[in-house]
């Protein structure tokens, strides 16, 4: 109350405090705002409040993009190549296009949403563009720490919903295909994958669900895949809540 919208729903103790004095049994996150906040999580844990999604712990390991990529590199899930640690200089970020070669693309090492990624072409544009990317990663998540991937060209985005119990099982719910993006964010998303080979479908869903199960997940989530223009495919992040298209998805499992 009298607080701007946004704020509100950032504010955890207030949210916390309503909760206690509504009675609430648990909170649902939604997406965006605190939906991927460890700290929320871990508040609602400690109040006696049920989060209705994966644990603080796991919220945690996934939005962390690289802790993510170890994981699934432990699972044997394959991964872009790309920095192993966070960066935070164009000279860092110069060394890996050294050896790995161009063109390469800029993440925020601790968010999401499109934001701090930037396509580098050639290495003149590389200290321009890698300042641009940290300083809006700091602008959208207060840290403006990046790591860098090589960039895989005219890839198609494919997406796997899976769900979790508290008891180890995680299933798949099949696949969305959300290659049309605009500035990186989906404009389009179609279930199942239209002209997706069978084999490729298998495979992609069962590393899905064996990365969700070496992790422990829990509840809704979603593991996206990038697949080249060879079949090739490789993980790039857990978004660890209910996503926006999850009706699409419901569409074909009623």
């Amino acid at each position: 109350k009298g607080m701007p919208p946004v704020a509100a729903y950032l504010n955890i103790p207030e949210i916390i405090r309503i909760a206690k004095e509504r009675e609430c049994d648990a909170i649902h996150p939604g997406y965006g705002f605190l939906s991927e906040r460890a700290d929320f999580a871990h508040a609602c844990t400690k109040s006696g409040v049920i989060f209705i999604g994966p644990s603080p712990q796991v919220v945690h390991m996934m939005g962390d993009k690289l802790e993510a990529r170890k994981m699934a590199i432990n699972s044997g899930v394959p991964v872009v190549p790309g920095t192993e640690n966070p960066i935070r200089t164009a000279e860092e970020a110069k060394q890996f296009c050294e050896e790995h070669g161009l063109p390469v693309i800029t993440k925020a090492a601790y968010g999401g949403g499109g934001r701090g990624m930037r396509v580098i072409w050639k290495m003149e544009d590389l200290e321009e563009f890698f300042n641009l990317a940290s300083n809006e990663a700091y602008a959208a998540f207060g840290d403006g720490s990046m790591f860098i991937e090589k960039f895989i060209e005219k890839p198609r985005h494919i997406e796997v919903q899976v769900m979790g119990d508290n008891y180890g099982d995680v299933v798949h719910l099949f696949e969305r295909d959300c290659s049309v993006q605009r500035r990186h964010q989906k404009v389009i998303e179609i279930a199942p994958a239209p002209h997706l080979d069978d084999a490729i479908r298998q495979t992609l869903t069962e590393d899905a669900v064996r990365l969700c199960k070496a992790v422990g997940y829990s509840n809704a989530g979603t593991v996206e895949f990038l697949l080249d223009q060879e079949g090739n495919h490789y993980f790039i992040e857990v978004n660890a809540r209910l996503q926006v298209e999850h009706t699409v998805t419901e569409e074909i499992t009623g």
